[in-house]
């Protein structure tokens, strides 16, 4: 596809964050276009760093092997994380600011050490945590009724939307693969996984990211956050409900999807 492709279709989703979800994307983007998806992506990064957006991390997405399969690849994929996209343990996110959009709990990550090598292992990643959260992920997608490809996803900034961090803890002792994970509405459990979910490891999401992000020249650096990827199904919000999370061994988190 040309750049003029990836420039409307850059601009038709930007402009769905305000005036709502639109069609796929299936006439700028084939739906296994990584690197045009990517190009597209990036164009919206450049377009709100801009305007005066903060990186502050990433996020790994597709890290399930069901996922993968359902959407036609083998690998997972990232987006930007924004420090406007951070909802404060217990805060609240107003429902106005979302479009369609699904809660799942995660394991983060932030680094104390930068990753600059694109063959990163996960013992390196490791070696350079700070500190691990639990962590919820308000997914959202600018493609009508999520009914996305590969291409959308990534073209739509991963589908990402907003974050929730616990408190972090070191990282020494975790376990993270046998880590279990309850994901409650209003007390309800709506979902349940495991550490293990997340390519195996959540260590090993974290260091396809390194390796991915230094390949491409933007190695991940300390401070940055690092979302490793759903521990168990993501679930709709309704506006009004309480969200928690627990991650055995790690912590707690959650938010409410209502106005403060």
């Amino acid at each position: 596809m040309s750049d003029i492709n990836h420039e409307e279709a850059a601009r038709r989703l930007r402009d769905a964050y305000s005036s709502g979800a639109i069609p796929p994307l299936r006439d700028w983007l084939d739906p296994t276009d990584a690197d045009g998806a990517y190009a597209v992506q990036t164009i919206n990064t450049r377009f709100w760093q801009a305007d005066g957006r903060r990186i502050i991390g990433r996020k790994a997405g597709l890290t399930a092997k069901a996922v993968q399969a359902q959407l036609g690849v083998n690998q997972p994929d990232f987006g930007v994380l924004f420090a406007d996209m951070e909802i404060a343990d217990g805060g609240s996110l107003d429902p106005a600011r979302a479009l369609q959009p699904k809660a799942e709990a995660e394991i983060a990550f932030v680094l104390g050490a930068d990753l600059p090598n694109a063959d990163t292992t996960a013992e390196q990643v490791a070696a350079a945590v700070k500190s691990v959260h639990a962590a919820i992920e308000i997914v959202d997608s600018r493609i009508a009724d999520w009914k996305i490809t590969f291409a959308d996803t990534v073209a739509d900034n991963g589908s990402s939307a907003f974050f929730v961090l616990g408190e972090g803890k070191p990282l020494p002792g975790v376990d993270l693969e046998g880590a279990a994970m309850e994901m409650t509405f209003d007390g309800a459990v709506v979902s349940t996984g495991v550490g293990a979910a997340a390519l195996g490891n959540p260590l090993n999401a974290a260091a396809w990211l390194a390796q991915t992000l230094a390949a491409r020249g933007e190695p991940l650096k300390a401070g940055d956050i690092l979302l490793a990827g759903a521990l168990g199904p993501m679930v709709a919000l309704t506006p009004g409900i309480r969200v928690h999370a627990s991650v055995a061994g790690i912590g707690t988190v959650g938010f409410t999807y209502d106005k403060d």
